[in-house]
C-alpha cells in the first residue's frame, strides 16, 4: 500500500509541475486488488499526501479506508475499472492546450510518432457532458469498453488516460498535450501534415516502438523530477 500511495503522490506532483492540472483540478487513481486508491476531493495535487488518499471498493463504490472524500469524479474511475480489468491506473487532467484546441472543434490527429505509439488510433473526442455526473461517467465507460482505447478527450473539460501503471497513464496524458501543442502551432503557420494510416501501420511494425510500449507498461513509478 505504501508503495502505491508514494507512486500516486509522485505522479500527482508531476502532473501539477507539468502544468497538466491547476489547483484542485484533475484526479488520479490506482487499482489495488478489489479496491482503488484515488486522489482526495478538494486537495491540489501538490498538497495531497499519502494519508489523504481514500480507498474505495471498485464493486460497490463504498469508501473502505480514509477520512477524506474521494475525488468528485470517482464514478468515472470506478466505471473504467469495472469494464477494463487490465487497467491499473487512471489519470484525468485539464491540459490547457488540449482543452483550447478541441473545444474549438478540432480533433487531435497524430503528427509525430509518440502520440500514436502511446495512444494508438482510437482516441474518442466526446462532446461536453456536465462534470462529476453519472451521465459523464457512463459516457466515458461506454468509450473505454473498447480494449484498444487508452485515452479520451472530453471537449470543454480535459483528458482521461489509462495504463498498466501510473507512469504509462502519465506518459499518455503528456503525449496528448504535446500533440495539442504541436497541432495548434502548426495551424497558426500553415496546413499541418498528419501521419497517414499507412505511416501509423509502419510504426506498429517497428520493433523499436513495440519495445518502447512494452517497457513503459512495466515501469511503476512516474518520471522523476530533476533534483
Amino acid at each position: 500500500m505504501s508503495q502505491i500511495l508514494d507512486e500516486m503522490v509522485e505522479a500527482a506532483e508531476q502532473l501539477e509541475s507539468s502544468g497538466l492540472v491547476t489547483g484542485a483540478g484533475g484526479n488520479v487513481s490506482v487499482r489495488d486488488g478489489d479496491l482503488m486508491w484515488i486522489s482526495p476531493s478538494g486537495f491540489s495535487f501538490g498538497d495531497a499526501q499519502p494519508e489523504h488518499y481514500p480507498s474505495v471498493s471498485i464493486e460497490t463504490g463504498d469508501i473502505v479506508k480514509g477520512a477524506f472524500r474521494p475525488s468528485s469524479e470517482v464514478l468515472m474511475h470506478l466505471y473504467i475499472y469495472r469494464v477494463r480489468p487490465e487497467v491499473m491506473a487512471v489519470v484525468h487532467t485539464h491540459p490547457k492546450m488540449t482543452i483550447a484546441l478541441t473545444s474549438a472543434g478540432h480533433d487531435l490527429r497524430p503528427m509525430f510518432a509518440d502520440y500514436y505509439v502511446y495512444l494508438r488510433a482510437n482516441v474518442p473526442h466526446i462532446p461536453y457532458v456536465t462534470v462529476t455526473t453519472e451521465e459523464l461517467a457512463r459516457t466515458v465507460e461506454n468509450q473505454f469498453r473498447a480494449p484498444d482505447c487508452y485515452g479520451m478527450i472530453l471537449r470543454n473539460h480535459g483528458a482521461i488516460t489509462v495504463g498498466a501503471s501510473v507512469k504509462e497513464a502519465f506518459f499518455r496524458t503528456a503525449a496528448i498535450e504535446e500533440q495539442a501543442f504541436i497541432q495548434w502551432h502548426a495551424l497558426q503557420v500553415g496546413n499541418p501534415t498528419y501521419l497517414s494510416d499507412e505511416e501509423c501501420t509502419r510504426l506498429d511494425n517497428l520493433g523499436s516502438e513495440e519495445y518502447r510500449r512494452q517497457l513503459l507498461s512495466l515501469m511503476k513509478s512516474p518520471p522523476s523530477r530533476a533534483k
